[in-house]
């Protein structure tokens, strides 16, 4: 048991009076219990001595009186008759001698045989003169009661003695094996003599509360010095009477001194605090007026666990923790308008959007009508001018229910003359309190008709306050009072500081952004392309979506580009590509692969070497950033992007594509089927190490090619395979729709609310270049095979309406078959198209190509390439897989450029 005031008590030194008498009754108990044992014991003792005397006796007169003991102890040999007999009867008695002697005391029986015929150890007179006697020994085996008992003849005369024996421990172990029943009694009687005797300690311990004598006496010190010094009223009431009031409850009620034992309602309290005291009811922290002040009271009954009927109440004076109290509420409730504005206002990275919520959120929590007004360059997310409001604003944003004619409306032009308080102390960046404005103390001269309106609609106080960021003054929030009687104080005006100045961080950081974003979508139209090139092979049509600025966009433009890239041969290469990320990075990335893919196309490559070639030239870009990066920017490469490179020639109708980490193209039927191409996947630009596989396809004329990025099928709440099977299903079985019709189907299918991601999209619907304007030759490696290719050219060429070519085209094809038969191997075939250029083409088997040279005056050779050149308008060489072509182009005159021919015409 622990003790009080630290100090350890142990049982047997246990001081409290419940203790104490616990420890005696349980004495008691245990002195009663083991004079109880000893009793028992000594009564066994006596029992067992008695009960060998009458066994003993019993045994010994039994034998001495059994027929034939007289006459055998008369007998010629006495110990052969009675010793068989003796033994069985001390066995069928269990007694643990039984002897019979003569009247000298010699033995004839003994359950030892070798004491037989020796004397027997006892008092044998008294049974010689024919009494019993008994008497209590300690034989060898132990302490015994023996019975001597004479043996009488005929003539009335002791002829013999019979001695039985038994030892007192044989005898009390019968009483010895109801020692445990007697124990057991005990034990119970000493257990529920315990616990009784614990209950009634229990109930004094915890009336005592477990303290002695002098802890109690020292307990009731302490308690009525700390009773009557604590600065709370206490007051015990009884049976409608005062039963107890301390010092401070007396002051606080203002009690007379002899109070105690009165009547509740006879010492004058106030009638609502004498109900209270007197009903007894449960009260937590109910505040009661007394006189001048404000008394928190707590009431509770004294009835609970077995206390006296009555009730104590506890009395606190709340007067000055009152005016605290409203004091830090009113603070508290300010701290969370600012908390609750920082995730309020500024939710977007849009300046417009985040004026309008902090007008709201100021109508709504702090004043009933806000207006902002943000300077002109803001709104265009340029830097703001220095001088702050002096510059011309506009009305931004309106929040409440404005009067019909009172304040500005939205888009209103503001400047503030410098002749009032605002045009005077905003531009420094000092708010300005009006807390009446019916006072008119100078800021009327704004506007003196709207400002005598302002007051007629019952607009009786304002706040100004310059929203500033960076040190510059991007432009004013007003803050106005109307319903709300209270006017302004300066405490709100420090507020309302603080919440502007929150709000102004956000809007910079959307006008920052805005600009970022206006430089970022300003670089990525100047680097996309402005109007597709001319071109008779397909009727195209584009789309490009930046992503939504400040809705998950991260910068809105990202580097997303398409492209139609005209090739030799009337062919055409399409191109949409995708570089990851967003941003002024993200587009001048796009810029230069969108440059280097162009470049590539002109060296007329074939679509999986040019992303060879596109893979190994971002590799290089990845690692010259890194290298001149510093730790923050070398990440900033372009791995990552995408590209798919298709070449469609619309002579033979085939369609070469192959793609770098790209979403798979689209091809629509003219039967109105829709398939994806399996275009052969290849890693995204960048990565190196993995070739790149084409995919070669005849797409019939009036086909449609459909090719995007991933930001058109794929977006949060839509997977991409999702997304390019709603595409296939918007954009199948529609045949007849042109490419624009096409674009506006899919976008309006697909296109999200606030799109999180660019969006490019190329429709190309395909034409075949009618066979009457080709022209094919297969040409014999022999020199005189010029002149007839020359001729069969004229032919055609005067069947084409263009005779006036034939000189210059007669020129070309001589330089370049002589050439080819002179250099390279066969077979040479000859091939004119008339597109909007006439192209002359050479192909052979070798792969060796010819280079333009300037010939000396005294060269016999090498001017034909030179001749060639200044003839045509662009000329070049392409390698096949069997060889290479040399191709010419010559301008034609503009009527011939367009023929009318129904071949000709689109779909």
């Amino acid at each position: 048991m622990a003790g009080r005031f630290g100090r350890p008590r142990s049982v047997l030194r246990m001081r409290t009076l419940a203790g104490q008498v616990f420890l005696l009754q349980v004495a008691i108990v245990v002195l009663l219990v083991a004079a109880a044992i000893a009793a028992l014991v000594l009564q066994s003792r006596t029992d067992s001595e008695r009960e060998a005397r009458h066994r003993s006796v019993a045994v010994a007169q039994a034998f001495a009186n059994a027929p034939g003991t007289a006459a055998a102890l008369t007998g010629p040999d006495p110990s052969a008759v009675l010793q068989p007999r003796a033994e069985a009867a001390r066995k069928g008695s269990q007694v643990d001698f039984l002897v019979v002697m003569n009247t000298q005391g010699i033995r004839y029986t003994h359950p030892l045989p070798d004491r037989i015929g020796k004397k027997f150890v006892g008092d044998i007179e008294p049974a010689l003169a024919g009494r019993v006697t008994t008497e209590k020994v300690n034989g060898t085996i132990g302490p015994l009661v023996q019975a001597v008992v004479p043996v009488v003849g005929h003539d009335s005369k002791v002829v013999g003695l019979v001695s039985a024996g038994i030892t007192i421990t044989k005898v009390s172990g019968v009483v010895n094996d109801q020692f445990p029943l007697l124990f057991g009694s005990a034990a119970g009687v000493l257990l529920l003599t315990t616990g009784g005797t614990a209950l009634v300690s229990r109930r004094l311990r915890r009336q005592t509360h477990g303290l002695g004598p002098e802890e109690m006496t020292r307990m009731y010190e302490h308690h009525d010095a700390v009773l009557h010094a604590v600065r709370e009223g206490v007051v015990i009431v009884g049976d409608g009477r005062l039963v107890l009031a301390n010092d401070e409850a007396r002051r606080l009620l203002d009690l007379p001194p002899d109070v105690e034992g009165r009547q509740v309602a006879a010492i004058g309290l106030d009638p609502a605090t004498a109900v209270l005291l007197e009903s007894g009811r449960v009260v937590t922290d109910e505040v009661h007026p007394v006189g001048e002040r404000l008394l928190a009271v707590n009431q509770r009954s004294t009835e609970r666990a077995g206390g006296p009927p009555g009730s104590v109440t506890t009395l606190r004076d709340t007067t000055e923790l009152r005016a605290l109290t409203g004091r830090a509420d009113l603070a508290r409730g300010r701290l969370k308008l600012l908390y609750d504005a920082g995730t309020e206002i500024g939710t977007t990275l849009d300046v417009v959007r985040t004026c309008e919520e902090l007008a709201r959120f100021g109508a709504e929590r702090f004043s009933d009508l806000v207006t902002v007004d943000l300077a002109v360059s803001v709104l265009n997310g340029e830097e703001p001018e220095p001088n702050g409001p002096a510059v011309e604003m506009r009305r931004t944003a309106v929040g409440g229910e404005v009067p019909e004619g009172s304040l500005y409306p939205v888009g209103e032009p503001m400047r503030f003359a410098p002749s009032t308080v605002l045009g005077s102390r905003l531009p420094a960046g000092e708010p300005v309190l009006e807390a009446d404005l019916a006072g008119f103390s100078g800021w009327q001269r704004q506007d003196p008709e709207r400002a005598r309106q302002i007051v007629a609609h019952g607009i009786h106080s304002m706040i100004a306050v310059p929203l500033r960021a960076r040190g510059v003054v991007l432009g004013v929030v007003l803050f106005w009072r109307s319903h709300t009687p209270e006017a302004f104080d300066e405490e709100d005006r420090s507020l309302a500081e603080e919440l502007v100045a929150r709000a102004a961080v956000s809007i910079d950081n959307a006008r920052r952004f805005t600009r970022e974003h206006t430089m970022a979508v300003t670089l990525q139209r100047s680097l996309l392309p402005r109007a597709l090139p001319d071109q008779n092979a397909v009727e195209a049509a584009f789309r490009y979506l930046p992503a939504h600025a400040g809705l998950g966009g991260l910068g809105g433009v990202g580097g997303d580009w398409f492209d139609i890239i005209p090739l030799p041969g009337t062919r055409v290469a399409l191109v949409v590509g995708d570089v990851v990320g967003h941003g002024l990075h993200a587009a001048a990335t796009m810029g230069r692969l969108r440059t280097a893919v162009h470049n590539f196309a002109n060296l007329d490559v074939p679509p999986d070497e040019l992303l060879w070639h596109l893979d190994e030239l971002v590799t290089r870009i990845d690692q010259d950033e890194g290298a001149e990066g510093t730790d923050s920017d070398a990440k900033a490469g372009v791995t990552g992007a995408t590209c798919l490179y298709a070449i469609y020639d619309p002579v033979t109708g085939d369609c070469t594509m192959a793609r770098a980490g790209h979403v798979q193209p689209l091809v629509l039927r003219p039967d109105g089927g829709a398939e994806f191409v399996e275009v052969p996947g290849g890693p995204p630009l960048g990565l190196g190490g993995m070739p790149f596989d084409t995919c070669r396809l005849r797409l019939p004329e009036g086909s449609r090619l459909v090719l995007y990025t991933d930001g058109l099928v794929e977006h949060r709440s839509r997977a991409i395979d999702d997304g390019m099977a709603l595409l296939g299903r918007t954009l199948g079985g529609r045949p007849d729709q042109t490419p624009e019709e096409t674009c506006e189907a899919a976008l309006d299918a697909l296109l999200p609310d606030h799109p999180t991601d660019d969006i490019a999209l190329l429709v190309a619907r395909t034409r075949r270049l009618p066979a009457g304007r080709i022209a094919d030759w297969e040409v014999p490696a022999d020199p005189s095979a010029v002149a007839q290719v020359r001729a069969a050219a004229v032919r055609k060429l005067i069947e084409w309406g263009l005779a006036e070519e034939a000189f210059t085209t007669e020129l070309i094809l001589s330089e370049l078959v002589t050439n080819a038969i002179r250099y390279a191997a066969g077979p040479i075939r000859v091939r004119l198209i008339h597109d909007r250029s006439l192209i002359c083409e050479v192909a052979d088997h070798s792969s060796t190509s010819p280079h333009l040279r300037h010939a000396a005056s005294t060269d016999e050779g090498g001017r034909g390439l030179f001749l060639i050149a200044q003839l045509a308008e662009r000329w070049g060489t392409r390698y096949t897989g069997d060889g290479k072509v040399i191709w010419t182009e010559q301008a034609l005159p503009e009527p011939v450029r367009t023929p009318a021919a129904p071949d000709d015409a689109g779909p």
